[in-house]
């Protein structure tokens, strides 16, 4: 069984994050993609993420997503053996995932989705190394998930 935990830092987060929509993205994609274990997502501040970026990448500014994987395979599908594993974390910057929508010309909900699906990605040990939608295989696979929930959006 795959289990995970919705964390809010702020009050208000959950109202631009519903926890329903949420749940109802990870039930959808996470089978596809993990197996059995748990992992988390967390609905940080630009403050919280920018920390973190800057501890972890060296990078000196918030970001949209970072997912910390706790395996670092290589692989599109992980498969395991009977012990449940723990995946990692991911943390989603509402304020920049709502500027992505606006840069994108998409619904919020929808760069939500695709947040949520990116970090998953992530947890699974895939990787890309530019962010062409075109080319890079992760964000393909991103993208035809992304597609084959259009109900949600």
């Amino acid at each position: 069984m795959l289990e995970y935990d919705v964390i809010y830092e702020e009050d208000g987060f959950e109202d631009r994050a519903p926890e329903k929509l949420v749940r109802r993205v990870l039930d959808t994609i996470c089978p596809e993609i993990l197996c059995e274990g748990t992992f988390s997502v967390s609905f940080v501040c630009e403050e919280t993420i920018h920390r973190e970026n800057l501890a972890y990448r060296g990078i000196d500014s918030a970001t949209d997503i970072l997912t910390f994987a706790l395996d670092d395979c290589q692989e599109e599908f992980v498969t395991c053996g009977d012990d449940p594993r723990e995946w990692g974390d991911i943390l989603i910057c509402l304020d920049r995932m709502e500027d992505n929508a606006r840069e994108f010309g998409v619904p919020a909900r929808e760069e939500l989705m695709r947040l949520l699906i990116h970090g998953v990605l992530h947890l699974s040990g895939m990787d890309h190394q530019t962010n062409d939608f075109a080319s890079e295989p992760m964000l393909i696979r991103q993208e035809t998930l992304l597609q084959s929930m259009g109900n949600m959006v």
